[in-house]
């Protein structure tokens, strides 16, 4: 072997573990704007009023990325280990609130970034009562390919083809007077592949010039059967 093929053979390898060893590093929260989650009415919502099971909507980081909003009616999982597709690895602490059981996650699958549209939704959380004999119960499940993740573990995959968990909505809870903010996230994040996806259709559905748009002080919590016209039961 001549030397300088012996040089680059050792440089590949050494890029290979650079990779690798930046692929393993933890992933930190990313913080974006405090955002006070509000009703319809504009009023600041209470954890209160959040019925167990349901599916909220509102949109955080931007204007146009949906996330869910649940109450699981118990506390959730403490600090479960996650990884994301490419290996980086990050700890979520759990649900928020009196008893410890909100919890806020990108609506992204992230699988086919199916996502709730003002039109349609072929992903939602389905409670015991409400899931059909074809998925897990207690369990956001996307009807597209069948991607499902357990939002009581930091909305872990539990089957289906997703590669990785759903990006988590990192929420504050004021004990005193019971409301929210959405405060960052926390996760694999999928917005730029999202933009690039569904820039147009987002267009048409929130206006030119608001795709992008990072939501400002407050942001509108609606049921999921108000926010869009049909959901998808598969």
């Amino acid at each position: 072997m001549q030397r300088r093929d012996f040089i680059k053979i050792c440089a590949a390898g050494a890029a290979v573990s650079a990779n690798d060893l930046l692929a393993a590093q933890d992933l930190q929260p990313r913080f974006y704007s405090r955002t006070l989650l509000t009703d319809e009415s504009g009023r600041p919502l209470r954890a209160a009023s959040l019925v167990a099971g349901r599916n909220y909507i509102f949109h955080y980081p931007f204007e146009t990325t949906p996330c869910f909003l649940l109450n699981l009616g118990k506390p959730t999982v403490r600090d479960v280990q996650l990884k994301t597709e490419n290996g980086s690895s990050y700890q979520w602490r759990g649900g928020v609130g009196p008893n410890l059981a909100i919890v806020g996650y990108s609506a992204i699958c992230a699988h086919r970034m199916s996502y709730p549209t003002p039109q349609i939704s072929f992903i939602s959380y389905r409670e015991a009562s409400t899931a059909s004999r074809i998925m897990r119960p207690n369990t956001i499940h996307c009807c597209s390919e069948h991607s499902e993740y357990d939002p009581a573990a930091g909305a872990k995959v539990v089957g289906g083809p997703a590669p990785q968990p759903l990006a988590a909505v990192l929420l504050g809870h004021d004990a005193k007077s019971d409301t929210l903010h959405a405060i960052g996230t926390l996760g694999g994040e999928m917005f730029n592949a999202f933009f690039a996806k569904f820039e147009f259709k987002l267009a048409l559905d929130y206006g030119n010039g608001r795709t992008r748009q990072p939501v400002a002080e407050r942001t509108v919590v609606k049921e999921l059967q108000q926010f869009c016209k049909q959901q998808v039961r598969c």
